[in-house]
């Protein structure tokens, strides 16, 4: 027998839910019939699994020790000898969320079954340093509230538990986190913009087309940039992203004659080829400096306010010097700034 305390993030759902993932590779008509026979009952009742779960519940598994193994899925964190969990640029961190500094080249999410991204890294983190066991893995997975693209660097918020990463998530979809990029443009932008259209997504070159008018399939999307310095031939830009859809601050910028340099998709091959070669540059210039997080209360209440900001990376930072960009926007501090 197994005796299971329904833990906070785990409550709030159904008990045929909560069963489906803590034993993700039994059937669903086998909890149902262990259900009927008391073989699994809730606070020592007899219980259909509609029932919604509270904290401090009790789920009892009249089951043997083999039959519980034999359908529990065994999760395998793939953790790179080269970079460890330790090593996350951790920005902010409080019981419920923690905001981390992706490097370029680091997936947010996986792609496919075998990726390591930064969910990966984040969880072992989680596991090593006690934050949370591999037992309550097995029905809540800390995640990411936000995505940044693969080469795109920057601050990725996340929720540590499940009413922190329902409401961050719910945040970002209303778009009441402000979110900041800085980029370095090709060429001389003398002033801001706001700007609008709309993007179509083609699955099969995993690109997007910008057009200013809309079409079937199209999402809508906007974007406010600003330039903070000029140096030789390029631009610093402060990006306000409004919207946030795949891609969208790099081919909007590209749809201005402004592309980022090191964007090989949307930019300019020519320019890019010269940057990767004195540089070794091998991702666009587009860094997620600042999150703005709104006036909130109870999970939350600790994030109340606050500014989350990410220091520019090392060759981001050494390119815009060598290109004559005024050095005072390049020092983004690390960590937490009150609004």
């Amino acid at each position: 027998m197994r005796e299971i305390i329904i833990r906070p993030n785990e409550a709030g759902q159904r008990l045929d839910k909560f069963l489906t993932k803590y034993m993700a590779l039994a059937p669903k008509s086998f909890f149902y019939k262990m259900l009927r026979k008391k073989n699994i009952t809730l606070n020592g009742r007899k219980a259909t699994g509609q029932e919604k779960l509270s904290v401090n519940d009790t789920v009892k598994l009249f089951l043997s020790d083999e039959t519980i193994d034999k359908f529990t899925e065994k999760k395998t964190l793939h953790q790179p000898a080269d970079m460890p969990p330790a090593d996350l640029d951790i920005l902010y961190e409080d019981r419920h969320t923690i905001f981390i500094n992706k490097p370029a080249g680091m997936l947010s999410q996986k792609a496919a079954k075998n990726d390591i991204s930064l969910v990966e890294y984040m969880i072992g983190y989680l596991l090593k340093s006690r934050q949370i066991t591999e037992e309550e893995l097995c029905t809540f997975h800390p995640s990411v509230c936000n995505r940044l693209d693969r080469n795109t660097s920057g601050i990725v918020a996340a929720g540590k538990t499940l009413a922190a990463l329902q409401e961050l998530s719910e945040m970002f979809r209303e778009r009441s986190v402000k979110k900041y990029y800085l980029c370095l443009a090709a060429g001389t932008v003398t002033q801001g913009a706001h700007i609008s259209g709309f993007l179509t997504k083609d699955p099969r070159t995993n690109t997007v087309i910008y057009s200013t008018s809309m079409t079937k399939g199209a999402a809508r999307i906007e974007t406010e940039y600003r330039p903070l310095s000029t140096g030789n031939h390029v631009t610093l830009l402060e990006v306000h992203l409004i919207t946030g859809k795949t891609h969208q601050i790099r081919a909007h910028l590209a749809s201005q004659g402004h592309p980022i340099i090191g964007d090989y998709k949307y930019g300019d091959r020519k320019i890019n080829d010269r940057y990767r070669s004195e540089y070794g540059l091998t991702s666009q210039l587009l860094h997620s400096v600042r999150l703005c997080i709104p006036e909130c209360t109870g999970t939350l209440s600790g994030l109340s306010g606050k500014v989350i900001t990410a220091p520019l990376p090392e060759l981001f930072q050494r390119i815009c010097e060598d290109k004559k960009i005024q050095r005072s926007f390049l020092k983004w501090p690390h960590g937490v700034q009150e609004d």
